[in-house]
């Protein structure tokens, strides 16, 4: 295949602004938002087989539906700002978002998904690249870029990390195809208010010109998707479940099997939603000092203990080397009160696990998949307050990379209704990010187009590691095959 590098030809650029003007007040960024002024702008994006309009009748249609679409999300027009007391404020000035059209006339849609390694021409399907988002203060929050294909589109957004986490992300590009196919009464409206535990009046001090990514942009790296079948992680789960034992009244019960029951079967006798009042006893009301109760290993915590375990060994790391696995977690339902599932903006926290890579290797699945569902499981209202906290007395970006050699970071998630983004002609071919925020060790999930429980894992490693999980016969077993 003949490089596709430097294929995209930018035709142009225009601003869009919304229909109806923003009555909302200037929001403060939280505890959650402020740590991204230091990364990327998030850039995910679909791709489309080509539609069935004609050219300048497309462009013109999707401005006017990004148009009403910024109405329902304000602060996507908007602006950051920063008081003479150093707090930034999302201010909803109606200022527009950028609206790019660029042509690649010698890409298909094949072009794309077809090969081993994702193409670097993917990347120019997005503009802002490796902007940071301290830089909302003096350019717009959103840009969306339509790519013309030979014999597609690709929809790419680029949009500021200290203003949305992937939920909020995809609610906005979920209803903006919502409105592009005709949708009067969008489904999910977001939620703005700034009332919980998130927002605070600690000032995150910047340096002069604004704060920097915290890796190597300019690491070799190579990104690839590994795709799983509803199957495999079937069989995955199956491994990372066996024999898992969950303690109550210093008895023992089968949590998975426990788990299978419906809330009004028999337990030692006792009826009446025994299951329901047991996990709530474990997880919920007051749980000010949370404790890593494990019920069950999940679907997706055994994939990554599969790709931890995978990772490690690639890397030929020495045994005592401390490892770590993180996972971005959504606080949205996990605070007590519960935060809207809509509400927009980050909440979300970082939740690492660690083990030496001897660990990691010498035991199996199951015990990698359990100290992931550990710390994933403890991480409930007290723990996010603590983590609040801690932030607080020492406010701060987050430090975004791979600076050991030893970590992997997980983000995104296969919940996220990707492929839902039909935006009149149909639901996307596959779904790409761009270059922002890429290091060795970044891992991003997305529902497989399939659905039903499959899986794509986006991994972007260093040359010598790709190579090596590639040749790792354990974790390839479970890989389909293209």
């Amino acid at each position: 295949m003949p490089s596709l590098e430097n294929s995209v030809t930018i035709n142009s650029r225009s601003r869009v602004f919304p229909d109806q003007k923003s009555t909302l007040v200037d929001l403060k960024l939280s505890v959650s938002d402020l740590p991204m002024l230091s990364c990327h702008y998030i850039q995910k994006g679909c791709l489309f087989t080509r539609p069935h309009l004609p050219l300048h009748a497309l462009l013109s249609h999707l401005k006017h539906s990004l148009s009403i679409t910024l109405s329902h999300f304000p602060p996507l027009a908007g602006r950051l700002s920063t008081s003479s007391s150093g707090h930034v404020f999302l201010t909803c000035n109606d200022a527009g978002a950028d609206f790019v059209f660029a042509e690649a006339k010698s890409v298909h849609v094949s072009d794309v998904i077809a090969g081993i390694d994702v193409p670097n021409v993917v990347k120019e399907f997005f503009t802002y690249d490796r902007a940071v988002s301290y830089e909302g203060h003096n350019r717009p929050i959103l840009a969306v870029q339509v790519t013309e294909l030979i014999d597609g589109v690709f929809i790419g957004c680029s949009v500021n990390h200290a203003v949305t986490d992937g939920t909020s992300l995809w609610n906005f590009i979920n209803t903006f195809a919502e409105v592009s196919r005709g949708v009067k009464n969008v489904t999910r409206q977001p939620d703005f208010t700034r009332e919980s535990v998130l927002i605070s009046p600690a000032v995150l001090k910047v340096p002069q010109g604004g704060p920097k990514v915290t890796f190597d942009e300019k690491a070799p790296l190579r990104e690839r998707i590994f795709s799983f079948s509803k199957e495999s992680i079937q069989e995955l789960k199956a491994a990372a479940n066996k024999k898992k034992w969950l303690t109550v009244d210093n008895g023992e019960v089968d949590g998975v099997e426990l788990l299978g029951k419906q809330s009004n079967d028999k337990l030692n006798g006792k009826e009446n939603g025994i299951l329901t009042e047991m996990l709530e006893s474990l997880f919920g009301r007051n749980d000010a000092v949370s404790k890593p109760v494990v019920v069950e290993i999940s679907s997706f915590q055994s994939l990554c203990a599969l790709l931890w375990r995978a990772i490690t060994r690639a890397r030929k790391l020495p045994s005592s080397k401390t490892t770590t696995f993180r996972m971005a977690v959504n606080c949205r339902h996990r605070l007590s009160p519960k935060l809207n599932p809509e509400y927009f903006g980050n909440a979300i926290q970082s939740v690492p696990t660690f083990a030496t890579a001897g660990e990691v290797l010498s035991r199996d699945l199951k015990w990698c998949a359990d100290q992931l569902n550990q710390s994933v499981a403890a991480h409930q209202d007290g723990r996010i307050r603590s983590v609040v906290a801690d932030w607080e007395a020492n406010p701060r970006c987050f430090p975004l990379g791979n600076s050991d050699g030893a970590s992997v970071t997980m983000g995104s998630s296969p919940r996220f209704p990707m492929y839902d983004n039909d935006f009149g002609w149909g639901r996307p071919v596959a779904v790409r990010s761009g270059r922002s925020n890429k290091f060795d060790g970044k891992i991003s999930a997305f529902p497989g187009r399939e659905g039903n429980g499959t899986v794509d894992l986006e991994v972007v490693l260093s040359p010598e590691t790709m190579a090596g999980i590639e040749s790792d016969s354990e974790f390839m077993r479970y890989v389909t095959k293209k």
